[in-house]
């Protein structure tokens, strides 16, 4: 299962998206694709981002479960803690540099 968040990202990254994948609200897609494409998908998201955010999450044999890539920027940064995928907030001041 691949889960992709976006925010504030061009039409044609969201029409790209709508082709490999079910947009099930504004912004947040779902599909079921081999690692090749789910690499493929994410390398479009990455390079079509603009000045938008994304995030993709995976289902992985860990023990949290699944794994997660960021692009853009946000306030969201992922962090690993032992092993284990957390998310800080960065404080707002921070956001506006």
């Amino acid at each position: 299962m691949i889960v992709v968040v976006t925010e504030g990202v061009p039409p044609s990254l969201r029409g790209r998206l709508a082709v490999w994948l079910l947009e099930v609200r504004s912004g947040v897609y779902v599909g079921s694709y081999s690692v090749r494409v789910r690499d493929m998908i994410w390398s479009q998201v990455c390079s079509g981002i603009g000045k938008g955010n994304a995030v993709m999450m995976w289902h992985t044999p860990t023990e949290a479960g699944f794994k997660f890539e960021t692009v853009g920027h946000n306030r969201r940064i992922p962090i690993d803690a032992d092993g284990h995928p957390l998310v800080a907030f960065m404080p707002e001041e921070n956001k506006k540099k």
